[in-house]
């Protein structure tokens, strides 16, 4: 790190919000990172179901006998776990009370509500081994659910975190998109102007002018619902701003001495871009850049909400809101509260940083010289 480069982090570590709004950056993305080692539920897609459990309160403990699956599923490995998860290798049962008599578990079921079901009874050597301690160790377990559960019984901690990645995943993919196919046209219409400016610049005005939500469902609609298909379309929509300011800082600085000599030396034309200008513009790209990624897990949000984003069961922020606004109304709100409010902090946390870098190089308006 150079000293310019060190004198920068020491002034933005000087606005204490925006340094926060990072941290908090960094700590989710880490965490969704490691994913499935963090998770309560490290099952594909958080998405191991128990329908007796659906919608209990956040804290709410209970007695779990875990009955190993026949046949076992594969153990994988720490990395595979990390991305993808564990598939269950148990089937988990919410008991109210339980007793071992000779070689049998009986158990009595919990169904929901608070009610207790039938007495049910289970051979010890369903669980391969006949030794009620190894049992009471490793198949009787006390499950707290810390965030609660959904409409499924789904451990809604777990969905929260494995959706953060789809949130923080679409905002970078889509930045990605909007910053490479911004920074080139804008590019290219700043510099050379005259009739190349005036075809960017219309096809800008045009894509400007619609909103937003509806190009990005439009696009959707044109390349179907999906995961992969969210990072286009939201990157799609999301370069005609980066455009815009790169275009207004090129024709800004494109006359400017060390531009000229640089021409004069009879650098290409792309030389002058990339390796000249384009460095001497950065920061304001960095700040709309961090801009776009506040507004791409919004639309983001959005898709999922009215089902164009990534499909079930793979959870999402704005998918679970959609699954649960219903419940806002009767005492179940966190259901909707919970992914609303972590939507809300990762938007808030973007804007925080976007402050911090448009105050530390200066930026006093994204749609100056257009």
């Amino acid at each position: 790190m150079d000293s310019q480069q060190k004198s920068s982090w020491k002034k933005f570590k000087k606005n204490k919000l925006a340094l926060s709004g990072l941290i908090f950056i960094i700590l989710t993305t880490f965490i969704s990172i490691v994913g499935y080692l963090v998770t309560p539920d490290d099952s594909p897609m958080a998405n191991n179901m128990s329908l007796q459990l659906n919608i209990e309160k956040p804290g709410s403990t209970f007695t779990i006998i875990k009955i190993p699956k026949n046949p076992t599923p594969k153990k994988v490995g720490l990395i595979e776990k990390m991305f993808f998860g564990q598939p269950s290798l148990y089937d988990e049962i919410p008991v109210i009370k339980y007793h071992f008599l000779q070689q049998k578990l009986i158990y009595q079921e919990y169904v929901g509500g608070g009610q207790a079901g039938e007495l049910h009874e289970i051979l010890l050597e369903k669980f391969h081994t006949k030794d009620i301690n190894q049992i009471k160790k490793y198949n009787i377990t006390q499950k707290t659910f810390w965030l609660g559960t959904d409409i499924y019984g789904r451990d809604l901690l777990s969905r929260v975190i494995i959706g953060s990645r789809v949130s923080l995943m679409v905002g970078f993919m889509a930045v990605l998109i909007s910053v490479l196919i911004g920074v080139t046209l804008g590019a290219i219409a700043g510099y050379f102007s005259g009739k190349i400016d005036a075809g960017i610049s219309w096809l800008m005005n045009v894509l400007w002018s619609l909103p937003t939500l509806l190009l990005v469902i439009a696009i959707s609609f044109a390349l179907g619902k999906g995961f992969w298909q969210v990072f286009i379309a939201v990157g799609l929509s999301m370069w005609v701003e980066v455009a815009r300011l790169v275009r207004g800082q090129v024709i800004s600085i494109k006359n400017a001495q060390f531009v000229e000599a640089a021409k004069s030396l009879g650098y290409s034309n792309s030389r002058i871009i990339y390796k000249h200008i384009l460095p001497n513009i950065l920061g304001p790209i960095l700040v709309v850049a961090a801009s776009n990624f506040a507004s791409a897990i919004l639309l983001e949000a959005g898709l999922s909400f009215l089902g164009f984003g990534a499909q079930p069961p793979m959870p999402t922020w704005g998918g679970m809101i959609k699954e649960h606004y219903g419940y806002i109304i009767i005492d179940a709100a966190y259901l909707a509260i919970i992914p609303g409010l972590m939507i809300m902090l990762m938007v808030y946390a973007f804007n925080l940083v976007t402050i911090g870098l448009r105050d530390l190089f200066d930026v006093k308006s994204q749609n100056s010289n257009v």
